[in-house]
């Protein structure tokens, strides 16, 4: 008896560091993630009974991986009046960050990327395009409901939609991971009605090929026609999850496979599903991003859909993504995948518009400091706006881009105390704007990039008088801030985000806006359980 009450110590000090929420333990700290391996596992088996849920659990928990975000820093426009990013079209972060909540725990601050809560919603207004742009570019101007006197600046961009008849001739590659950390229900068993999915999707133009990794790869159906659906749907069933991850050598195979059946003028693109565990043979996060950046040359984009919970190595499927113009999403129940790839099936495969980039230039004689909520890992340097060999985000057809900034006009007190002898006094200046928004981007299949502009006029409006989709925006941000520690949003609360999503909900064709609803619900409660 008294070995098993020592080892429950042992891993209730480990678990001790993150607050009594074993979530917000991230394993960027290898030396944690290794002890907590070692010892876990020895204290489970020792434990006493009632004590082994609560403790396996969080020990596995431990395990899943996020890159370390930190919130953009507050910009003097003296100093740096331009802010430059890449577009950016996941979504994963928002299912991810359900996922925790809808199990009863507050998600790692680093698991919630603004952007991808953002961006998770359809607009509520469809958006005219500018033509000849494959999308429409739309600026508003609120008051901030965060800072008294500053301003809120959303620029949205939407892709035109596109049906499914009208896109291109597809080559799909499906990447499946059949590793033994897949053997759970939220894993290969969703990953497979995931793949049913896909598969009903399937145009006798396109083509189709199954490739499955464990400790070694196999290929179950190379470039099959997109009639064949029976016999991919045969190949899948099949499935069945054993072994170790050799996750590198599966998309290398993956990648000569798309390469195999190359479309040209087509979609040609890996989905690569997984809990991104790899374990055996390249394993390195640089270097697996590395090769990934290599293949895109060939033309071939990589979309990671993520599966799991426990070990769940986030951060390289959302960098993966990045790095192979493609997108991320989680996947957490058979809802978000029909989202994924029934009702938004050409927002996910099809491109009209590559190497996105956004560049915001604020006018010093109106505006004197700002900060960009989110993006945090999108952000470019200033001459990478204008250098078309500089990697970017992609667009799909019917997908929607939102970025918020919130600023400060000349005149009023913001976050940063005024300089008394670096900021010169802005008396220069066209003080009809208060900035000038740029878009830069490549029509598919070309190499140089075609410019939009768009100036922002001062004027702005009070937040009940905004848009649906501006408020529901507005509501969303808090929300996420509040999740990432609540910092920026003064004496605002997880109420007035409900109340924001509430009054702006819309059509809401989906369910999606009451939804999240529900989430700051459940959010404010284990909020407060947890101040208690």
């Amino acid at each position: 008896m008294h070995i098993k009450i020592s080892s429950f110590l042992v891993v209730s000090a480990l678990l001790s560091g993150c607050g009594g929420n074993p979530a917000h333990q991230l394993s960027t700290s290898a030396q944690s993630e290794t002890m907590a391996r070692n010892l876990a596992p020895q204290a489970i088996h020792a434990a006493a009974a009632p004590y082994m849920p609560e403790v396996a659990t969080a020990s596995v928990q431990d395990t899943e991986r996020y890159g370390e975000l930190v919130d953009n820093p507050v910009k003097e426009v003296s100093r740096e009046p331009i802010s430059t990013f890449s577009a950016d079209v996941d979504t994963g972060s928002y299912a991810n960050v359900r996922r925790f909540l809808n199990q009863g725990q507050l998600p790692p601050k680093d698991a919630v990327r603004m952007e991808e809560l953002i961006n998770y919603f359809p607009l509520d207004a469809k958006l005219t395009a500018h033509k000849p742009h494959p999308f429409a570019l739309e600026t508003e101007v609120v008051d901030s409901p965060w800072l008294q006197d500053a301003k809120v600046l959303r620029i949205v961009m939407q892709a035109q939609e596109q049906k499914k008849e009208a896109m291109p001739p597809a080559n799909l590659v499906f990447l499946v991971d059949v590793s033994g950390s897949m053997d759970d229900n939220n894993k290969l068993p969703l990953v497979k009605q995931t793949l049913r999915l896909l598969t009903e999707q399937l145009r006798p133009q396109d083509k189709v090929t199954l490739v499955a990794y464990a400790s070694g790869t196999q290929v179950h159906i190379s470039g099959a026609n997109g009639r064949d659906k029976n016999d991919l749907l045969k190949a899948i069933d099949q499935l069945r999850a054993s072994g170790s991850t050799a996750g590198a050598d599966a998309m290398e195979v993956a990648y000569k496979q798309a390469q195999k059946h190359h479309i040209k003028d087509g979609i040609n693109r890996i989905l690569m599903m997984t809990d991104g565990d790899f374990n055996v043979g390249t394993v390195d996060f640089n270097t697996l991003k590395s090769r990934v950046e290599q293949q895109r040359k060939s033309g071939v984009s990589l979309t990671t859909l993520g599966f799991g919970t426990g070990n769940y190595n986030e951060h390289l499927m959302e960098q993966m993504a990045d790095a192979g113009d493609g997108n991320y999403a989680y996947i957490d129940n058979e809802k978000e995948a029909k989202k994924v790839l029934q009702q938004q099936l050409t927002s996910t495969l099809s491109t009209v518009a590559s190497d996105v980039k956004i560049q915001v230039e604020f006018n010093p004689a109106t505006v004197s400091q700002y900060r960009l909520i989110g993006y945090e890992n999108r952000l470019l340097k200033q001459e990478d706006f204008n250098n078309d060999n500089k990697d970017a985000g992609d667009i799909g057809a019917g997908h929607t881009v939102t970025a918020l900034y919130e600023f400060v006009p000349q005149g009023v007190k913001g976050w940063l105390n005024t300089s008394r002898y670096q900021n010169p006094a802005p008396s220069q200046g066209d003080k009809a704007e208060y900035a000038h928004v740029n878009v830069r981007y490549k029509p598919v299949g070309k190499s140089t990039s075609v410019l939009l502009s768009r100036p922002v006029l001062v004027s702005s409006k009070a937040l009940a008088q905004a848009s649906n989709d501006t408020r529901f925006t507005i509501a969303v941000a808090t929300y996420g801030q509040l999740l990432r520690g609540g910092d920026m949003v003064g004496k605002r609360t997880w109420s007035d985000a409900s109340t924001w999503a509430k009054e702006a909900k819309g059509k809401d064709e989906f369910g999606l806006r009451q939804e999240l609803v529900e989430l700051i619900g459940r959010a404010q409660n284990l909020s407060a359980n947890q101040a208690n």
